[in-house]
Order: structure tokens, then C-alpha cells, then sequence
């Protein structure tokens, strides 16, 4: 199958499972109350409910592993068709998840991103750029590289991306990481009050340094574009 047409079928993929992931948390938040993540007790004790949203997270990032390792021919395709049903499942779902509830009503309302190892809050702002950053860096991986010509940024880039993942999980953590002390009970009932912008695009900036790199490379080779995928040449008889 031409990567194309692989890259289209991850992001059918991508976009039904933001479906299934918004309805599930509108099932959940009908219950709970609480379509308004931005609210008192935004992290309700439900019991079982709560260790069976854990191990739907995990499993979440185990079926995004998967159909990456499924689709691409090599471990950076692999990683890039991960990251490529990554961003777009989480569009998709805030996407869809409007459609359902009407909420977010707007890119800066607050939500509860993850919750391992600690609740993330952060704007619905913030996930969707990191989001619209790895589809574009797997999407590079994707139609560019191939076992003869790799593609894969350089050392240095790979760890400012690194650096940049961890200033962005520091920042979508500091409110519950100041709750720490007081126990389970003070972080589930933690509202942040400040989202730290220029950390955050600090941080977002770094996470872009691969995907620039990336870019820079395929620009600079334009004959790597889905040569791979032509047919193999007809013997002369």
C-alpha cells in the first residue's frame, strides 16, 4: 500500500478513536456531574470507576503504540505513525466532545489532560498545539523516510525535543505537585489558577526543534518524496 495510503487509514484510525474517547468521557461525565471540568471536587471519588479510568488511559497509549508499530516499515515510521493517530485522536476527540456537550466553549477553557502520574490541567489550547506538532513531525516521518534514505533528526535536536517534553509535563503538573503534600484528597480537589504561558511556549518551541529540523532536511532533499513507493521498473524483454 502506497504510505499515503497508510498515513490516511491511521488517520481514519485516529479520528474514530476520538469518537469512542469522547463518548466514553461523556458517559462518565453524565454521571459524575461534571462536563465542566473547571469546577469544585473537579476529580470526584467514584470508587472502581477511578482505577478503571487509569488503565482505560494506559490502554489508550497501548492502542496508539500499536497501530504505529502495525503501519510503518521502519522504527522512525513506526513513531511517526504513532505520533500522527496521537495528535489527531486528540483533536478529534475535544472536536467531538463539543459536539456531544457543548463544552469546550472555547480553545482557553481549562481541562484535566491526564491523570498519570498526577492530574495535568491545562487550556484545551495547549494539548491541541502539542498535538498539531506531532502530526506534522509524523507525517514527515512518515512520507520521507525509508531503509535507504533515513530520516530522523540530529542528536542535539532529539534532546532539546526531550528537554521540551519535560518543561511541558512540568508545567501541566506544578498545580498537583503543589498538592502533594496534603494527599490524595488536596490534589483531587486542586484548581489551578495560572497556566504559565511563556514556560509553555518555551517548552513548545523546544518540542518543535525536530520537527523544523525535519522539515529543513526534506526541503533540502526534495527526491526522497515517496520514491519508495513507486513501482519497481519493468524488465526490458
Amino acid at each position: 500500500m502506497l504510505e499515503r495510503g497508510r498515513w490516511m487509514v491511521v488517520t481514519g484510525f485516529a479520528v474514530a478513536m476520538g469518537w469512542v474517547e469522547a463518548a466514553t468521557v461523556f458517559y462518565l461525565r453524565s454521571v459524575v456531574d461534571r462536563f465542566e471540568p473547571y469546577q469544585p471536587n473537579p476529580l470526584p471519588d467514584v470508587g472502581r470507576w477511578g482505577q478503571a479510568e487509569l488503565v482505560r488511559e494506559v490502554a489508550t497509549l497501548v492502542m496508539i503504540g500499536a497501530v504505529g508499530w502495525l503501519a510503518g516499515r521502519t522504527w522512525r515510521a513506526r513513531l511517526g505513525y504513532a505520533g500522527v493517530a496521537f495528535g489527531v485522536w486528540d483533536i478529534g476527540y475535544y472536536i467531538f466532545l463539543r459536539i456531544l456537550t457543548g463544552w469546550p466553549h472555547s480553545l482557553l477553557d481549562w481541562d484535566i489532560l491526564f491523570l498519570i502520574p498526577l492530574p495535568w490541567w491545562g487550556p484545551v489550547l495547549a494539548p491541541v498545539l502539542i498535538a498539531l506538532l506531532m502530526v506534522a513531525g509524523g507525517t514527515l516521518l512518515v512520507w520521507f523516510d525509508g531503509a535507504d534514505q533515513p530520516l530522523w533528526p540530529r542528536r542535539t535536536s532529539v534532546w532539546v525535543g526531550a528537554l521540551g517534553i519535560l518543561l511541558a509535563l512540568g508545567v501541566f503538573m506544578a498545580d498537583a505537585a503543589q498538592a502533594l503534600p496534603g494527599g490524595e484528597a488536596a490534589i483531587r480537589n486542586t484548581l489551578p489558577t495560572r497556566f504559565n504561558w511563556p514556560l509553555f511556549l518555551c517548552a513548545w518551541a523546544f518540542m518543535a526543534t525536530p520537527t523544523v529540523r525535519l522539515a529543513g532536511r526534506v526541503l533540502r532533499s526534495p527526491s526522497r518524496e515517496f520514491e519508495r513507493d513507486a513501482p519497481p521498473p519493468t524488465p526490458n524483454p
